[in-house]
């Protein structure tokens, strides 16, 4: 493979598509291809890279879908080195993950049914990222017009506008295809809902395994491993992500409300009477209200609340409190029961407190 003419004295500049042990799959930019605006094209060449020992004692992680310079290496023109990573306008922890420009968040309206906690969960994990939020409701041939417009209202309450699609009926797809066009998009959703299948649907032969939904669980069995980055033929890229049930909810309290377009809408209508409301008890709170997704809210709340308090306690370890099961899905705080006084000595230590009282005999 020829990749001279890319870049000037040998290096070349391309992204980052998968990452697998010490060994990175680099798509490089064909000549003016990023002048274009174009994210990437399906006649880029690509190189196996491995990086360079400085960026690993400096600490530079290389992630999927980020932005590298190649160094390409004397070995048939099909190897090279990352010697630099160009600065990432965005970045995700979980999936590891660079430059991403949005999230395509896939349900399924039916087998397995639409459930709206977990909906919600999904939905609030997504908004925290700070990244464009495209919802799609797959499977939308297995439901009635008057479902669909059910739905619909129901979600646009939520502050979002679903697009109902449908991979095996083909409903929507081209309408997908404008949706991703330039951009490095990250699928995400749960378990079973058609998101390797609307993947096989818009990239023909790219061959994602697909599992059907578990008639036990409801569910659908996990079966993307790692994060990929797939080219689109209408150009830009997609990443499958691992599949997960309940993703963690790991903002801030004083965060969430945020996360939630009604709530944003009704802080933008007004503020509330403390700067640090909770939005729960307090009086003259603009949030706390009539609105569906409140107890969602308050659920939500109390478990950031909850995870905030025990990395707090790890980070400080002389706290005299502890977070305590109390059966049935609750919990609660407790005093630290002082034990230390109590231990029992080291042999080790009663033997260095014995050499030291004989010692101080002997100095009398």
């Amino acid at each position: 493979m020829e990749a001279e003419g890319l870049a000037a004295n040998g290096r070349l500049v391309g992204t980052v598509v998968a990452v697998q042990a010490n060994f990175y799959q680099v798509h490089l930019d064909l000549a003016g291809e990023r002048e274009k605006g174009e994210i990437l094209s399906l006649n880029s060449p690509m190189l196996l890279c491995t990086r360079r020992t400085r960026l690993k004692k400096i600490g530079q992680q290389v992630m999927v879908g980020d932005r590298v310079i190649v160094d390409q290496l004397d070995w048939g023109g099909e190897r090279g080195a990352i010697s630099e990573v160009i600065p990432r306008h965005s970045e995700l922890d979980r999936p590891a993950i660079a430059n991403v420009n949005q999230i395509l968040l896939v349900f399924a309206v039916a087998d397995p049914p639409l459930e709206p906690y977990q909906l919600s969960r999904f939905l609030i994990k997504a908004e925290s990222t700070g990244l464009d939020v495209v919802l799609c409701l797959n499977k939308c041939d297995l439901i009635s017009a008057d479902e669909q417009d059910n739905i619909k209202q129901r979600l646009s309450g939520w502050g979002y506008q679903p697009l109902f699609i449908s991979t095996y009926n083909s409903i929507n797809i081209d309408f997908i295809y404008g949706q991703l066009k330039d951009k490095i998009t990250v699928f995400a959703g749960a378990s079973g809902v058609g998101k390797s299948s609307l993947i096989n649907t818009l990239i023909p032969g790219v061959n994602i395994r697909v599992n059907e939904v578990s008639g036990k669980l409801a569910r659908g069995r996990h079966t993307t491993r790692h994060v990929q980055l797939f080219e689109l033929p209408s150009a830009g890229l997609l990443a499958d992500t691992p599949g997960f049930n309940q993703p963690d909810l790991d903002c801030h309290p004083e965060d969430l409300a945020y996360y939630f377009p009604e709530a944003r809408q009704r802080l933008a209508n007004g503020n509330c009477r403390f700067s640090d409301c909770s939005h729960r008890d307090e009086p003259d709170c603009v949030v706390r209200g009539n609105w569906e997704r409140y107890d969602h809210y308050l659920l939500f709340l109390e478990e950031a609340i909850i995870r905030q308090t025990q990395l707090h306690q790890q980070a400080d370890p002389e706290s005299n409190m502890k977070l305590k099961t109390k059966g049935k899905g609750k919990s609660g705080y407790e005093p630290k029961l002082e034990t230390k006084k109590y231990r029992q000595k080291s042999r080790r230590t009663q033997l260095q407190e014995l050499q030291n009282r004989y010692r101080d005999r002997d100095d009398e």
